[in-house]
Order: structure tokens, then C-alpha cells, then sequence
């Protein structure tokens, strides 16, 4: 399990320990023991640049995803879907995602808006450029985006717990599966 991180602004420090270890755990709980990903910290300026070049949106946004796989497999949920990415044979060998890109300058300012430290909205924002990497998309329909969510959330709750854990915190509810599965 390969993460790769590059920080290409000088405004933010980032703990790329951290961030390295939440992505292992992330594709842990996924079963993506075998997988690699790169993750990229730009400013606004550079992710307004990459909005336009590759969705046509001439504004900045908060994280872009690329997916290694023009077609990645669909998630067990959609119609057609086989288990998508964490079920089609991918466990078993090595794999690359893709690339997500982070603007941490819209991260610092969600994070205000969404009354979360700056960790806990980058956490947020790793989590959902991750999901798209593995073939969710909350953008095909409500059905689609509340998957998304739901998958979001279980994997967030799975790493604040798992952090708790590490921090020697009482661990609120049950014990942690080692494998999420997908809906």
C-alpha cells in the first residue's frame, strides 16, 4: 500500500504523517490492502486552473479526483455494479486509484463554515476523493449521492474511532470491523 503526497503551497502546513496514515487506514477498512494513490495540496489559484482544464468550471473548488482507470468498476449498489472496485479481483493484487487533489485554502475556509477543525474537514475531504477513485459519483443522482454519503460517514466514524483507540481514548460503541464492505 503505496500513498504518495505532494504539497505545492507554501500558506498551509500539513502533518503528511497524519494524512499518509488516514489514507492506509481508509483503504484498510476498504480492503484496498494492495493499492496506491497520490495525493496533491494546491492553492486556489491552481485548483481554479485545474476546475477549468478538466471540468470546465472557471472557479476553484475544494478537491478533484482522478481516477487511475478511465471506467473504474461501479460500487455493488448501482445497477450493473458488481462490488465495484473492492470486489472484482482488486484485493488480491496491486492497484493505482488515481490522483486526488486537495485545495487546502478552501479546506481552512469549509472548515470555519462547517464549525470543524482544519484536520477533521481535510479528513472529510480525503475520504470523498477517495470514494470517487474506487467508482462513486454524487453527481448521477440522489440515489448516488446518498451512497456516497453513508459510505463517508462510516468511513469517518471508522477512523475517529480508530484514532480515539490509538490516543489510548475509550472507544464510544462495539468494536471496529476490519473490513468495511460496500453497500
Amino acid at each position: 500500500m503505496k500513498v504518495y503526497i505532494k504539497n505545492q503551497q507554501r500558506l498551509i502546513k500539513v502533518n503528511q504523517h497524519r494524512i499518509r496514515r488516514d489514507l492506509k487506514k481508509t483503504l484498510r477498512l476498504l480492503g484496498l490492502n494492495r493499492a496506491e494513490l497520490s495525493v496533491l495540496f494546491v492553492n486556489d489559484r491552481r485548483m481554479k486552473i485545474l476546475n477549468r482544464q478538466y471540468r470546465g468550471i472557471d472557479r476553484t473548488t475544494d478537491v478533484l479526483s482522478f481516477p487511475q482507470q478511465e471506467n473504474p468498476p461501479l460500487p455493488p449498489f448501482t445497477k450493473g455494479g458488481h462490488g465495484g472496485i473492492t470486489k472484482l479481483g482488486y484485493l488480491k493484487s496491486n492497484i493505482v486509484l488515481g490522483d486526488i487533489v486537495i485545495n487546502l485554502h478552501q479546506t481552512k475556509r469549509q472548515a470555519a463554515e462547517h464549525g470543524l477543525t482544519f484536520n477533521e474537514e481535510l479528513r472529510q475531504l480525503m475520504i470523498h476523493g477517495l470514494l470517487h477513485l474506487i467508482g462513486y459519483d454524487h453527481e448521477k443522482s440522489r440515489y448516488h449521492k446518498s451512497k456516497m454519503e453513508s459510505k463517508g460517514r462510516e468511513l469517518l466514524k471508522a477512523l475517529s474511532q480508530k484514532s480515539r483507540m490509538s490516543q489510548g481514548k475509550p472507544f464510544p460503541s462495539g468494536p471496529l470491523p476490519t473490513v468495511i464492505q460496500s453497500p
